[in-house]
């Protein structure tokens, strides 16, 4: 079993930027591939990023390309997203999550924290 805990969310004006950190315990992080998703208000879940088992593969949707850096230290079983040039359109819950697979579906995922909430003031 796998516990993730994120943190580093919270209130930032548009174009200011924030880490996400969210650390694992239970299991070593190089085990799975990391996914980074969040849920506007309102809205689905919806894919952000992936890191594979030891970085050399990453995947972002294509709203946050460009803006968003995904990154994992597996020496201290944590993995980053870096988020630049933040919108008002990024606010959401964000959730880290692990699995074995390099997938962007929520649901093939088999571990997944607790959630941080960030929220870009226009």
């Amino acid at each position: 079993q796998v516990q993730l805990v994120e943190s580093g969310g919270g209130l930032v004006q548009a174009g200011g930027s924030l880490r996400l950190s969210c650390v694992a315990s239970g299991r070593p992080l190089s085990s799975y591939v990391m996914g980074w998703f969040r849920q506007p208000p309102g809205k689905q879940r919806e894919f952000v990023s992936f890191i594979n088992w030891n970085g050399g593969g990453t995947s972002y949707a294509d709203s946050v390309k460009g803006r968003f850096t995904i990154s994992r230290d597996n020496a201290k079983n944590t993995v980053y997203l870096q988020m630049n040039s933040l919108n008002p359109e990024d606010t959401a819950v964000y959730y880290c999550a692990g699995g074995i697979t390099t997938t962007s579906t929520p649901a093939l995922y088999h571990y997944w924290g607790q959630g941080t909430r960030v929220t870009v003031s226009s």
